[in-house]
């Protein structure tokens, strides 16, 4: 057996069932669209590229270190 839902109502009475939420919507519908939620919306932030100074100074310098210990160890051996 299949499911037969009648037509609407040609003069625009609501149809029955829940009321509409606060929304405007009733349940089981698909609400309106969202204008607000595009990349146009909120302020205006410069897009950044890259990593900032100060961390890559700070792990260029804790490399740098690193490699000295590690040299300084091997000497150490060495002698």
């Amino acid at each position: 057996m299949t499911s037969y839902d009648p037509p609407p109502d040609p003069r625009g009475a609501p149809p029955t069932g829940a009321p509409p939420t606060a929304g405007g919507v009733r349940p089981g519908e698909t609400p309106p669209a969202e204008s607000g939620t595009g990349p146009g919306t909120g302020p205006y932030r410069p897009l950044t590229r890259g990593w900032g100074r100060g961390p890559l100074v700070a792990i260029v310098v804790l490399a740098v270190l690193v490699a000295l210990f590690f040299l300084a160890y091997a000497i150490v051996l060495a002698v």
